[in-house]
């Protein structure tokens, strides 16, 4: 019986690329409480973005841009059919940096999280 190949950790500028974007980083903290998430209606913050971004050009950066990137990372599986998602394979990877953010969201930057 063949075994799926467990993929490498990711690497640092895997990790940084991806966490990039604010959108990215909240929505990746958001897994740490509610697993799975509904990707039109993901509990984070609806401050994600610039006050002038829109929500259909969210929606579309959202789907062509910020799950896919996520999804090819590993971090996330996506349903494209019943627009879900839940953490992925290397979301343990990713975990304890999301946390260090998440417990020290009041000491950081507010455009950090």
């Amino acid at each position: 019986m063949a075994t799926e190949e467990e993929s490498p950790p990711p690497s640092m500028d895997t990790v940084l690329n991806v966490l990039e974007k604010r959108y990215r980083r909240r929505l990746l903290v958001a897994l740490l409480e509610h697993n799975p998430q509904v990707a039109d209606n993901p509990q984070i913050s609806s401050d994600t973005e610039s006050a002038t971004e829109n929500l259909e050009t969210l929606t579309i950066h959202t789907w062509h841009k910020h799950l896919p990137k996520l999804e090819e990372s590993e971090f996330i599986e996506w349903d494209r059919d019943t627009n879900s998602i839940q953490k992925g394979p290397q979301f343990d990877e990713i975990q304890p940096l999301l946390e260090l953010l998440q417990n020290h969201a009041d000491e950081l930057p507010d455009d950090w999280l």
